[in-house]
């Protein structure tokens, strides 16, 4: 695939199937317990700004062109169509309890649910379905109590610390212990291609005490801030309770691969949406 990676660290498996490209976690494969994926646009049949591989039906692509994509994903990680489960990404921290009736929300059978960036489930063979194109996917596995969530976290969620809602909502739903999860930030945009303004930055403040900041973001002589969410990201994890050696950070960047990934900065907004896939087997 020819992926420019921001360091040597093993964190992703890059692999093929019947031409489609995907990225896959060895953090998540020794487990055995889950099937995931991490799509990239290669290996789908759109056209134009959305090509290949796009899995969005809000880019102006076609109908019939994206469900494609979306059968050739089910085939790549040995699901059904009619299992996928899809977010409703509005950039809330909100976190949405997945149950058997919701088998196909999103592909098969129209969504009624709104606002939901965060998806869990223990039912077994359901797939999580979140969507992408610079900002931030969270994954996270409880091997024990056989749970998992996929969180879609662009920089308001990260202040809002959707990553944490996420791993507090696994507890009380299903009596997560933080300390068993396994969890990974996923390709997104690095903090050397996110320029943010003040603003934004005023709101990483008040979220994060000041001993982070440094992690987070620097200024530049135009004003203007460089931030990183990756290392937010896995601040909170660490705050979450998650253990060090239990978390996979992203070392592809979105913005710096847009030719084999979806990015908003890169396309100045003309593109379709990667998604990550995440089920109990």
């Amino acid at each position: 695939m020819n992926i420019r990676y921001k360091n040597k660290e093993k964190v992703f498996n890059e692999k093929e199937k019947n031409g489609v490209y995907y990225l896959t976690y060895p953090l998540f494969e020794q487990t055995g317990m889950v099937q995931h994926a991490f799509s990239t646009r290669l290996g789908g049949v759109s056209k134009g700004v959305c090509s290949t591989m796009n899995l969005s039906f809000s880019r102006g692509d076609r109908e019939e062109d994206v469900c494609e994509n979306f059968r050739r994903m089910a085939n790549v990680l040995n699901v059904e169509e009619k299992d996928f489960v899809f977010s409703k990404q509005t950039h809330t921290t909100n976190v949405r309890v997945v149950t058997s009736e919701d088998k196909g929300k999103g592909l098969v059978k129209s969504l009624d649910y709104d606002e939901v960036d965060g998806l869990i489930t223990n039912v077994p063979g359901i797939c999580l379905v979140t969507f992408y194109a610079d900002c931030v996917p969270l994954f996270f596995v409880d091997p024990v109590k056989k749970v998992i969530g996929l969180s879609h976290s662009g920089w308001r969620g990260t202040v809002g610390k959707i990553g944490k809602k996420t791993v507090e909502k696994m507890q009380k739903e299903y009596g997560s212990d933080p300390k068993d999860l396994l969890a990974a930030i996923g390709p997104s945009i690095c903090q050397e291609c996110y320029e943010v303004s003040e603003d934004v930055i005023d709101e990483f403040k008040r979220a994060f005490t000041k001993e982070y900041w440094t992690d987070l973001f620097y200024r530049k002589e135009n004003g203007k801030y460089q931030l990183n969410l990756w290392k937010a990201n896995e601040h909170i994890f660490l705050e979450s309770g998650i253990e060090k050696d239990h978390i996979a950070v992203t070392n592809i960047c979105t913005c710096c691969n847009n030719e084999i990934l979806f990015s908003h900065r890169a396309s100045c907004g003309k593109r379709g949406n990667l998604a990550a896939f995440l089920a109990i087997q």
